[in-house]
């Protein structure tokens, strides 16, 4: 790999406000904005709007909305054949 052609990398918290969660990994990833951890060090952070802490699909809340109803759809579809 060639010196000085790669973004740095760096420890950045990710931060989701929708959750209050916050991660420490590395990245990346640059902000202006930084953060205090709780190991005593200043971090920059990136704020997202969804993370697996808020995403309902991996929270557990994700609902399917059925307007018409497939079933019923379908049952008034191919009622008539019987």
């Amino acid at each position: 790999m060639q010196r000085d052609k790669q973004p740095p990398y760096q420890a950045v918290v990710f931060r989701d406000r929708a959750a209050g969660f916050a991660f420490l990994t590395r990245s990346t990833a640059t902000s202006e904005e930084t953060i205090d951890w709780d190991d005593g060090n200043t971090y920059p952070v990136i704020d997202v709007e969804i993370s697996a802490e808020s995403h309902p699909f991996y929270t557990g809340k994700a609902r399917t909305v059925d307007t018409e109803g497939r079933i019923a759809r379908f049952e008034r579809r191919y009622e008539d054949k019987q």
